[in-house]
């Protein structure tokens, strides 16, 4: 049997108490951490495997687990919007990046989509990641420190609507409200074949985008919504939750193709 992992000191840990209240934590020495159940002592936790059950001083379990990516995601610090892990999943699909890949991506924001960029390209691959608000890229970094994964971005503060200076890229992903304007600076940054991926939240935004890629010669060009929705499962009860997480934005993509201008634009994708 493989060996389990151990909880050590400075690992983060998602104490979960149930599905709407949990706590992402780094684990230090004879430090206790409160909340409204009462406190948990860190010593007790460390050396334990993931999964274990920890009592508060006011009789509570909570579960310590060890943090997926979706958490870092949701628990990091923030100045803006991010990105949902049910958007990233499928902009991260659309890409076809992997481990090594060379990404451009802009807007940094919190660096929710940085994050996980971060993760699949490790462990040498990069993420150029843009934009023009130096504190909002202050709060990414952090988020980034905390999940591990600094060391694959490269943070730029710059307008990436003047332009790219990567080239030969696996993928240029895009979250920033005028995505129309990158396009041809995605175009010369792109290898050939490889892809742009666009998220953005009005249908005024997608059709510039897509107008645009249309024009720099992408093909396989199309755009998608995604939404999820949560089921309450209880025998004889089982539904759809009531509350929802509805419309987030619209994901366009499409790939690098060298073809004429002239061609119709309604044979592609």
């Amino acid at each position: 049997m493989p060996d389990c992992e151990s909880i050590r000191e400075g690992s983060f840990v998602l104490l979960f108490l149930d599905n709407r209240r949990s706590y992402l934590v780094r684990v230090e020495k004879s430090v206790k951490f409160h909340t409204h159940k009462g406190f948990v002592e860190f010593d007790d936790v460390i050396g334990e495997e993931y999964g274990t059950t920890l009592i508060s001083s006011l009789g509570v379990e909570f579960v310590a687990l060890k943090p997926l990516l979706p958490d870092f995601i949701y628990k990091a610090q923030r100045k803006s919007q991010i990105t949902y892990p049910k958007d990233v999943a499928l902009m991260v699909m659309f890409s076809g990046i992997g481990p090594g890949s060379k990404i451009v991506e802009a807007g940094t924001g919190a660096g929710a989509l940085t994050t996980a960029l971060a993760s699949y390209v490790r462990p040498d691959g990069c993420v150029y990641s843009y934009d023009i608000r130096s504190d909002f890229q202050r709060i990414a970094l952090k988020n980034l420190r905390k999940a591990q994964l600094e060391r694959f971005v490269d943070v730029k503060q710059k307008d990436i609507t003047l332009g790219i200076d990567e080239t030969d890229v696996d993928a240029v992903i895009l979250d920033l409200a005028t995505p129309w304007l990158v396009v041809p600076h995605a175009s010369a940054a792109l290898k050939g074949g490889r892809s742009l991926v666009s998220f953005s939240p009005t249908i005024d935004q997608i059709v510039k985008t897509v107008e645009a890629m249309r024009d720099c010669n992408f093909v396989n060009v199309a755009t998608f919504e995604c939404i999820m929705r949560q089921m309450q499962v209880i025998r004889g009860k089982t539904r759809p939750h009531t509350l929802m997480t509805g419309h987030t934005g619209y994901i366009t993509h499409g790939r690098k193709a060298s073809r004429s201008n002239d061609e119709d634009p309604e044979n592609v994708g």
